[in-house]
């Protein structure tokens, strides 16, 4: 391994002990997660709400570090949770967004979404249909879904993200998935692999 103990070849939960009594070891976990976190935030919320999503993320966590579960190995999944967190209490700010994209394919949001596109039909899918779905869905089950397809999240990650049960992952992403088909005429981009690379890539 090289450098100090609790950085580059250690996984997150060393790292985030370690940094219980070195501080400084939890840039490691920035440095790991940070741009992630970042490109989620910005698929949710916009360039312009993004950093701060990121920063209150890390700082949440970094003051939440001692009671993180060492038993898991990859923090991803408790990072995610806190973005997740975060942004659910700006929904009505992601929800007027989404309802401007469907409305009128104009929205700062919008333009994020496609300046930072890795996939073709991710413009496609932030102008109308799919945007008014996503705006319609209770705020839980658009958390699930997202993380699914936004963020790479298992279901498990995804239950221990949101410490909910792996059932209610699966019910609530199916409900999702119901929505996303009929919005975009009984069209089934939802399922995982599909999704993520045809859809939400972006």
């Amino acid at each position: 391994m090289n450098g100090p103990p609790g950085t580059d070849g250690d996984d997150d939960s060393t790292v985030i002990a370690d940094s219980l009594d070195r501080p400084e070891a939890f840039a490691e976990l920035y440095n790991r997660y940070a741009a992630d976190i970042h490109r989620y935030a910005t698929r949710r919320l916009g360039d312009a709400a993004a950093d701060d999503i990121t920063a209150d993320t890390f700082l949440a966590a970094f003051r939440g570090r001692a009671r993180y579960d060492q038993g898991r190995a990859n923090a991803r999944p408790w990072l995610y949770g806190i973005a997740a967190n975060l942004i659910g209490k700006q929904r009505r700010t992601e929800v007027r967004a989404l309802n401007a994209l469907a409305r009128t394919g104009h929205d700062p949001v919008a333009e994020s979404w496609v300046d930072h596109a890795d996939d073709r039909v991710t413009a496609q899918a932030a102008h109308g249909p799919l945007a008014g779905a996503l705006a319609s869905l209770p705020g839980g089950d658009r958390h699930v879904l997202l993380l699914v397809a936004w963020a790479d999240l298992t279901y498990q990650e995804v239950a221990e993200a949101l410490s909910i049960p792996v059932g209610t992952v699966r019910s609530r992403l199916n409900r999702a998935r119901k929505k996303v088909r009929a919005a975009l005429g009984d069209c089934d981009p939802t399922l995982e692999h599909d999704f993520a690379a045809e859809v939400t890539h972006g």
